[in-house]
């Protein structure tokens, strides 16, 4: 069966077999970090912090490029008072995707609970700006409400 086969013919059947064990490595690859994440995020709305920063830290080493979980990783940092930590993950997806607005508003968020009206202000801004310019108004709008009680409050 095998004496017809040519050179061009074992190298077509050696590219197909290498490509699907690629293709099953990868799907497997993503169903896992996929269930990481989840994982992730029940544990986060069941306030189990500690439990989500596991998971999403689990996904991070299994795919570094995630930003997405890079947020819900500050999030979950900041819920546990790890301040300085969740402010240098939002600092990060800032830097690796500067027209991601969702890093400006938490990063915004943890520095009003720092009592850091000012920083605030301006990541909210720029929040803001990206959000309009992603034409998503109502997000843009949701910001400029609080931008007007942070003015509200440093005027009096």
């Amino acid at each position: 069966m095998f004496d017809n086969l040519n050179a061009i013919d074992i190298f077509a059947i050696l590219v197909v077999v290498i490509s699907i064990f690629f293709l099953g490595y990868f799907a497997w690859k993503t169903l896992i970090t996929a269930n990481y994440f989840q994982k992730g995020v029940n544990l986060y709305q069941q306030k189990d912090y500690q439990g989500a920063e596991a998971a999403f830290r689990q996904v991070i080493a299994i795919n570094s490029t995630n930003d997405v979980v890079r947020l819900f990783l500050g999030d979950v940092l900041s819920q546990q008072g790890k301040i300085t930590e969740a402010t240098e993950l939002f600092q990060e997806v800032m830097q690796r995707s500067p027209k991601n607005p969702e890093a400006y508003l938490r990063l915004a968020n943890v520095l009003i609970q720092q009592n850091q009206p000012d920083a605030a202000k301006n990541n909210l801004e720029k929040a803001q700006e990206l959000f309009q310019k992603q034409r998503r108004p109502e997000k843009a709008q949701k910001i400029a409400q609080l931008l007007a009680q942070i003015n509200a409050k440093s005027t009096k």
